[in-house]
């Protein structure tokens, strides 16, 4: 039997062992905040494609793309802020050949944010682990502005993209951004990462586009087919309304770890699953909102031309509950209405998704991004 001694010398040595324990600058929070660290802070941007110490900035007047604004001042002042991606060209925004995270991604794309295509690769992988809409991976899958204020995602005036999901890798980071339109683009973006050793339970980030215009049978899946070891953190949905009426009846559900006909996780109904609740509606009109974790961010309305439907984007992070899986995982949601009679409307909604997760690698292969004309907002 332990003294009371004993338990009080037990317990200084756990804190001990605690205290000794070296910070490694991930899982950042107020409450770690002070906490001194090896960590090394990186930056990537059109200043300082490689984030190397002592390297922003020296773009000369001969390199920069803002040349003619700089001509009177010279190296040092604001010469390359930015980039051009030029229609069918691929560029790489960041490769990092180290072990860290990715904490802070800032970006402002312009021309058509669905013909911009992010991808990350983890490690040694040929295959990305996210293949996304630059504007869907932000929350703005209609291609319009509307500002939405979450902990992971964040998209301010004016279009300023902000992404806070931590993502970390054990030998190579590397991100690119294919342009597909028929336009150049121009890009100012920033990368902000931590190059730090990364324990043994941290998983990679993965996340996947999906686009049904029409909906077919009521139903969307927004995932299939992930095999292996996970958790999922987060939805993003642009959908596109055909119908008058309320549009969002349809259940949620999470097939998980070998489920057949029915899954794991049933939800009551979309708004439900956003976390609001019938139908959005406060005095007879759809109201936004934009929450640390849930928000119907954006409401488009007709506009009596050529405007003609409703559309709605909408996310819901899983930061506080993940939804963890052992070996696979599949979600779908039911694209339902109301018709006469007080019954269901099976819909066909034009619907797309993002969804975020993280798990080990491998992952499975992602299906084949749709062409361009499948990819449009029309």
């Amino acid at each position: 039997m332990k003294t009371p001694l004993l338990l009080a010398l037990c317990a200084c040595l756990a804190i001990t062992t605690v205290a000794q324990q070296p910070f490694n600058g991930l899982d950042m929070s107020m409450g770690n905040l002070h906490r001194l660290s090896d960590a090394k802070t990186r930056s990537i941007s059109p200043e300082n494609f490689t984030g190397e110490p002592g390297k922003g900035g020296m773009a000369t007047l001969e390199q920069g793309n803002a040349k003619h604004a700089a001509r009177d001042l010279g190296q040092g002042w604001k010469v390359n802020p930015y980039i051009h991606i030029e229609p069918g060209q691929t560029f790489t925004l960041a490769e990092i050949n180290s072990s860290g995270a990715i904490q802070h991604i800032w970006m402002t794309p312009t021309g058509n944010w669905r013909y911009s295509i992010l991808r990350f690769y983890w490690d040694d992988e040929t295959t990305p682990s996210v293949e996304v809409p630059v504007g869907d991976f932000f929350g703005m899958g209609w291609g319009e502005y509307a500002q939405l204020n979450s902990l992971a995602v964040n998209v301010n005036p004016g279009s300023a993209f902000n992404c806070y999901w931590p993502m970390p890798f054990r030998k190579k980071c590397k991100i690119t951004m294919e342009n597909i339109n028929t336009e150049r683009m121009t890009l100012y973006y920033q990368i902000d990462y931590t190059l730090t050793q990364v324990p043994d339970d941290a998983a990679y980030f993965h996340a996947q586009f999906r686009r049904n215009n029409p909906v077919k049978g009521a139903e969307f899946t927004l995932i299939d087919g992930i095999k292996g070891k996970g958790h999922y953190v987060g939805t993003y949905m642009a959908w596109g309304v055909n119908n008058n009426g309320w549009w969002g009846e349809g259940e949620i559900k999470f097939f998980m770890d070998g489920d057949n006909k029915f899954p794991t996780i049933c939800g009551t109904g979309t708004e439900d699953y956003f976390c609001g609740s019938y139908n959005f509606d406060t005095k007879g009109k759809y109201q936004e909102f934009s929450t640390p974790y849930v928000g119907l961010h954006q409401v488009i309305r007709p506009d009596g031309l050529y405007k003609a439907q409703q559309r709605f984007g909408l996310y819901r992070w899983h930061i506080m509950d993940p939804v963890r899986f052992d070996k696979d995982l599949k979600i779908t949601i039911q694209d339902l209405g109301w018709r006469s009679g007080g019954r269901y409307l099976p819909q066909q909604s034009d619907i797309s998704s993002v969804v975020f997760w993280y798990q080990r690698e491998p992952h499975a292969p992602f299906p084949k991004l749709q062409p361009k004309d499948e990819l449009e907002v029309n």
